[in-house]
């Protein structure tokens, strides 16, 4: 993948990239519990589209010059605080596969008071996953 073509693809809008501690691992993760499509995977980087949104996750080791390398890597649950919500995904399903993937499942998939079905699902990196869809 062409950096500098990936770069001007990008926006408007909102992206987010995540420090993860394996890259094949969230691909696992992206695929199997959100149907996330992978529209590039290396050792230190990936990226995933899922519903018009684009995401990028980078290998720690490739942050090792980067200002977040240190916080990142030594935060306990480096995933705490950060609730990643994927709207228009079957939480059901999303539940059943994570939890035939060994994936923690904190919350089933529970009908909201704000008309949403939700799970909350937790990736290796402690990340929480809500994938979610209109009741």
């Amino acid at each position: 993948m062409d950096a500098v073509a990936f770069g001007h693809s990008l926006g408007p809008g909102i992206g987010f990239n995540l420090l993860v501690s394996n890259t094949s691992k969230h691909r696992d993760f992206a695929v199997a519990v959100l149907g996330a499509k992978v529209l590039h995977h290396s050792d230190d980087f990936s990226v995933f589209s899922l519903s018009g949104s684009v995401w990028m996750v980078h290998a720690d080791h490739t942050y090792k010059t980067n200002v977040l390398y240190g916080v990142a890597t030594k935060a306990e649950g480096r995933g705490a605080g950060a609730e990643l919500r994927a709207y228009g995904v079957d939480p059901d399903k999303a539940e059943a596969a994570a939890r035939a993937g060994g994936w923690t499942v904190l919350a089933g998939a529970l009908d909201k008071p704000h008309g949403l079905r939700e799970a909350v699902i937790l990736d290796d990196d402690g990340y929480a996953w809500v994938p979610g869809m209109a009741i």
